[in-house]
This record gives C-alpha cells, sequence and structure tokens, in this order.
C-alpha cells in the first residue's frame, strides 16, 4: 500500500478525523460566500445575474469545448487497449449488482434536476430558442427535445464517468487515497499531500457544495410546489427553509444506516417510485404519441448530435440574441462539472471490479438511455399538450417552473395521487443526494478515508443544506445558476489536467500488468 495513503488515512484534526487545511479552508470561504449572500439580502439577485452573464459570455466556449473533448476522451478509454483494466486488479469481483450500481449511479447523478426539467425544459425551447422559427410548431418540438437530450445526454455522465473512473483506478489500482488529489499523483508525485494537493481538494469541495445546492434548491421548490398544489402550503422561501430541515433530518438517518443499507436501499426505491410514476404516465398519457416520439427524438439527437454539440451561437451576433446559451447549454456545462467530483467519487467508490470498457459503457449508455425515457414521456407529454392547443403547462411555467409537472399530471386521472407520488419521488431523489454528497465531501475532507465518524457527514449534509437555503434567500434561481458557473469554472480547467495526468498512469500500468512479455 502507498505510504502517502496511509499518511492521508491516519489525519486527524482538532480530534476530528479530517485533513485540516481542507477541512477549515474550504469551510471558511464557503461560510464568507453565504454570509455575504445573507447579510446583503435581495440586491445580490442583480450581482449574480451580472457575474453569470460576465462569465458565461467570455468562458462559455470554453466550457463547451471541454464538454466535448471528456466525451471524446471517455469514448477512447472504453474501445481502446485501457478497456480490459479492471478496476481492483484482474481478481477483482464487483461489490454491487447491476440493478444496484445502475439505480445509485441514476440517483446521484441526475435525480432532483431530472424531475424539475423533464416537463418544463422542453416547454421553454418549444416557447423559444434561437436555432427555429417558432411560427412551425411541429419543428419547435422537435427542436426543443433534441436540445433537452443534448444537455441531459452522454455529455453530461462522460463528465461523471471520466471522473470516475480515474478516482476508481487510482484509488483500488494504485491504492491511493479517495480524493480528487490522487488523479493527478503521475504529475506531482508525493506533493499530491501537500500544500498543492490541498488546494486542488478545495476546489473540489467548494464546487461539490454548491453543485449540490444548486440541485437541492430546485428540489425544495418542486417540493413546495407539490404540496402547495395538493394541500394549500404557501409558496414561499421560509417554507422552502423548513423543508431543507426536515429532509436533511432525513438524509441524516440515511447516513446512519450506511452505503448498503442507506444509499443503495433508498436509490432502488427512487427508481421503483420513478418507474410507477414513468408507466402511469405512459398508459393514461398519450401512449401512441410517446412512442413514437421518443423513435423520432432519438434520430434527431444523433443526426444533429455534432452541430448541436459545438455550437456557441458565435455568428448570431450581440445585437440579435441575447445569449441564450447562457442560462442553458452554458450552464448545464457548468452544472455537470460543478457535480463532478461528488458524482465522480461516489460512482468510484460503488464500482470496484468492473473493467473499464464496462464502467465506460455502463456509465455512459444506460443512464442516458433511462434520462431520454423519462424525457421523452414527461416532456413529450407536456409538448404534446401545447400541439392541441392546451396552453396550460406553458403557463404554468411563466408563472413558477417548478410546478410544471403537477400541471402535467393535472390533465390525467387520479392527478393527486400522482402528484404526490411525484413529491414522495423529489423528496427521496433530495435525501440521496444530500447523504451521498455529504459523504462524499467528508471523505474529501479527511483524506480519503471510508471510515470518519457519522457527526461528521451530518455536518456536511447540514451545510450542503444551509448554502442552498440561503442561496434561495439571496438571489433564488439566478443565485444557484451563478454558483453552478462560478465553482465550476476552476474545475473545468482540472479536468484537462486530469485527463493527461490519467492516460500517463493508464499507458504504465497497462505496460506492467497486461502487455505480453
Amino acid at each position: 500500500m502507498d505510504q502517502g495513503y496511509k499518511r492521508s488515512d491516519r489525519k486527524t484534526f482538532l480530534g476530528i478525523k479530517a485533513n485540516g487545511p481542507v477541512f477549515i479552508t474550504s469551510l471558511l470561504v464557503i461560510s464568507v460566500l453565504v454570509i455575504t449572500t445573507l447579510l446583503v439580502g435581495k440586491p445580490m439577485e442583480k450581482y449574480f445575474s451580472q457575474i453569470q452573464t460576465a462569465v458565461a459570455n467570455n468562458v462559455g466556449w470554453f466550457f463547451i469545448l471541454v464538454v466535448n473533448v471528456l466525451l471524446l476522451f471517455a469514448l477512447f478509454l472504453g474501445f481502446s487497449k485501457f478497456g480490459k483494466i479492471r478496476l481492483g486488479g484482474k481478481d477483482a469481483k464487483p461489490d454491487f449488482s447491476n440493478k444496484g450500481w445502475f439505480a445509485m449511479l441514476f440517483s446521484a447523478g441526475m435525480g432532483i434536476g431530472l424531475l424539475f426539467w423533464s416537463v418544463a425544459e422542453p416547454i421553454f425551447h418549444f416557447n423559444g430558442n434561437p436555432l427555429i422559427d417558432n411560427s412551425d410548431k411541429a419543428e419547435s418540438a422537435k427542436t426543443a427535445m433534441g436540445i433537452t437530450f443534448l444537455h441531459w445526454g452522454v455529455h453530461a455522465w462522460a463528465i461523471y464517468a471520466i471522473v470516475g473512473v480515474a478516482l476508481a483506478f487510482f484509488t483500488f489500482n494504485k491504492k491511493l487515497p479517495l480524493t480528487i488529489r490522487s488523479i493527478f499523483h503521475p504529475l506531482l508525485g508525493n506533493k499530491i499531500y501537500g500544500p498543492i494537493g490541498d488546494t486542488i481538494d478545495i476546489i473540489s469541495v467548494i464546487a461539490t457544495i454548491f453543485g449540490l445546492a444548486t440541485s437541492l434548491g430546485f428540489g425544495v421548490q418542486q417540493v413546495n410546489a407539490g404540496l402547495s398544489y395538493l394541500f394549500n402550503f404557501e409558496l414561499t422561501t421560509t417554507v422552502q427553509i423548513v423543508l431543507i430541515v426536515v429532509i436533511t433530518l432525513m438524509a441524516t438517518l440515511s447516513l446512519v444506516l450506511g452505503l448498503d443499507k442507506g444509499i443503495r436501499r433508498l436509490s432502488e426505491w427512487n427508481m421503483s417510485f420513478a418507474l410507477i410514476l414513468l408507466l402511469f404516465v405512459i398508459v393514461v398519457g398519450p401512449t401512441v404519441f410517446i412512442f413514437k416520439s421518443f423513435v423520432q427524438n432519438i434520430g434527431h439527437y444523433l443526426n444533429e448530435f455534432f452541430e448541436l454539440s459545438f455550437w456557441t451561437e458565435s455568428y448570431k451576433g450581440v445585437k440579435e440574441v441575447k445569449h441564450w446559451q447562457n442560462s442553458w447549454t452554458v450552464f448545464y456545462w457548468a452544472w455537470w462539472i460543478a457535480w463532478s467530483p461528488f458524482v465522480g467519487i461516489f460512482i468510484a467508490r460503488i464500482s470496484k471490479g468492473r473493467t473499464i470498457k464496462e464502467f465506460i459503457l455502463g456509465v455512459l449508455l444506460v443512464p442516458t438511455l433511462l434520462t431520454f425515457i423519462w424525457m421523452s414521456v414527461f416532456g413529450g407529454s407536456a409538448l404534446y399538450q401545447e400541439l392541441m392547443g392546451n396552453t396550460v403547462i406553458t403557463e404554468a411555467v411563466n408563472d413558477n417552473v417548478a410546478t410544471a409537472i403537477y400541471k402535467l399530471l393535472e390533465q390525467y386521472p387520479y392527478s393527486f395521487l400522482s402528484s404526490l407520488l411525484a413529491v414522495i419521488i423529489v423528496a427521496s431523489f433530495f435525501i440521496t443526494s444530500s447523504d451521498s454528497g455529504s459523504m462524499v465531501v467528508d471523505m474529501l475532507t479527511s483524506g480519503g478515508r471510508h471510515d470518519a465518524p457519522v457527526g461528521q457527514k451530518v455536518f456536511w449534509a447540514s451545510m450542503e443544506g444551509t448554502v442552498a437555503g440561503i442561496l434561495l434567500i439571496g438571489g433564488g434561481l439566478t443565485a444557484l445558476q451563478t454558483a453552478s458557473i462560478l465553482t465550476g469554472l476552476p474545475f473545468a480547467l482540472l479536468l484537462i489536467v486530469l485527463c493527461f495526468s490519467f492516460y500517463k498512469s493508464l499507458n504504465s500500468y497497462y505496460d506492467e500488468h497486461y502487455r505480453k512479455k
């Protein structure tokens, strides 16, 4: 076992099992940002909007380029000679069944965001995007689903796949700590255990906290909207803060139960509940239209894949378009990148025993296909209502985007029960995101150890909820989007270096263990 791993694993700070510089610096930076937001109050929304616009205008092209490079690199790893390398060594066996593995992948990787945007995003694009003339409703619907597929497809999962497979390799094959710094060992050597490595993990912690806060903020808005629809709860930030506290307490219980009994079991329940809701909408909704549109959506996505993937709206001109892409594609790429330390560490933790090819194909294809099915059912059903002349969902999206899924379910029988199930699913995804996220942040701040006390995990779960709540108070949806873009940028730079470091280590490992002598 690597000596660095032993040193890192024994680290304590003020009596807790933590890496002091990472723990304290991360906490200080996050605290300064959220306290400033809280003190300044409502004017922060304007500042957040200005910051988001400035960053997206100037580096949006970089996010788009990085995400495409990561997808190409992921495909290269899966189909190259490195694909046969088994995570954990040639004799390693998977810790979880395929069912459990895919359930946890999906719950951690998309979860709340998928429920929040599955109805709303296609409607947004249907009513306005810079790619087409919206007078042609059929073309608008087709393009809306194509853009939605782009944002939730293989590009997002490629980011997770690269971070996850690199972490799994360095942890299980090279016996290094399960933290982001370990991936840079081929370039930095034992310097990863010093200030440079601490800085890498600090960036990872901050990106993870704000990426999670964005998703949790979306989720609590949707839970509040569902409770308002079902039981006339007030739609207020105060109610949402209370919901964050309640759901964080529920996440604590899952943390106490542990990875196998808590997160895995809850993830499988999530998938079961989501499948019930999915089948319900297929049966009571426009069934034939859903199946037909799913096939056409896949074809349109593949046909326009390269153009959409590299589109930067550069030829539209500043005077002709108000940078539509900043609020959509650039935000999504930054959001996925900000999430990648969390999702990457989590799926690395659950992926021992799988080959790199199995890992890449599993992470890229299965969750993407499930996402496309979900989007086609819910987004397609919403578009069907619009094409039939029923504008109630557009009105809901314009009024409060979090209510969109409930307004869709209102068009079908048993809307109370289906909406109640939707609220339960959102809350359940909230819990799995919070508990798995706190587990990951605790790993990052404790030098990669897996045995940190539950109290430390609970602390970070509380911090995630606190950040989400304060961002909601200080700027709502704009604040959440800005947080993702700002924290995603430095980590995007790390991802480029990560690819070089990972490739270098794979080459030497393959030569040592797999090349025929």
